[in-house]
């Protein structure tokens, strides 16, 4: 195999992993269903992936790919006011979270996230989390609690936002049919509250 096609077929593993979790769920990507769905043998994977978690990186680096292409997208098209467009890029956040659940599950392992495979998701997540800190910094009301710290605790918020409505624990306790009163909840929460 040359070296165009071996790296059509680390694409194609790739590609098809993305497929499947989307479809299943991550508790379906298996090396052995990726290959054969891949249309490849059972130790094909191997030659471009040493272990499972390196090919599961890989794929959740495709996951973070698709967010930070949602959140720029939803930046892009919200008003200039960094409150505004701190809450666009938790509606894009939020939305990805329910419209790609098994990924977003995927992309939140701890064990993928420590790893360090693929060059670690770190280098991918991590700039989002950057540019999220810039936006939550100009949004913020004044204090002296660093910017990444207010971001890191709205983040975790719209984490356990996405988490719990996911399993229906907040329409449960909240009576909400709608997350966006509990956004902006959040976002008074660790922005301040805004004048409405």
């Amino acid at each position: 195999m040359n070296e165009g096609q071996e790296a059509g077929l680390r694409a194609r593993l790739v590609a098809t992993g993305v497929e499947l979790v989307t479809r299943e769920g991550a508790q379906a990507l298996t090396l052995r269903e990726i290959a054969r769905r891949a249309g490849v043998s059972h130790g094909a994977p191997r030659r471009h992936f040493p272990t499972h978690l390196s090919l599961l990186s890989a794929i959740a680096a495709e996951g973070f790919a698709m967010l930070g292409a949602r959140i720029a997208a939803a930046a892009e098209e919200a008003e200039p006011s960094p409150r505004v467009r701190v809450a666009a890029l938790g509606r894009a956040y939020l939305g990805f979270a329910f419209a790609e659940r098994g990924m977003y599950e995927l992309m939140f392992r701890h064990d993928l996230l420590e790893s360090g495979r693929q060059g670690g998701l770190r280098t991918t997540s991590l700039p989002l989390f950057e540019q999220f800190t810039a936006l939550v910094d100009q949004a913020r009301m004044p204090t002296d609690v660093p910017a990444a710290v207010v971001a890191g605790a709205l983040w975790a918020n719209l984490h356990g936002i996405a988490q719990l409505w996911g399993w229906g624990s907040l329409q449960l306790a909240t009576g909400a049919d709608d997350v966006e009163p509990l956004l902006r909840a959040a976002l008074d929460a660790h922005l301040g509250r805004e004048e409405r």
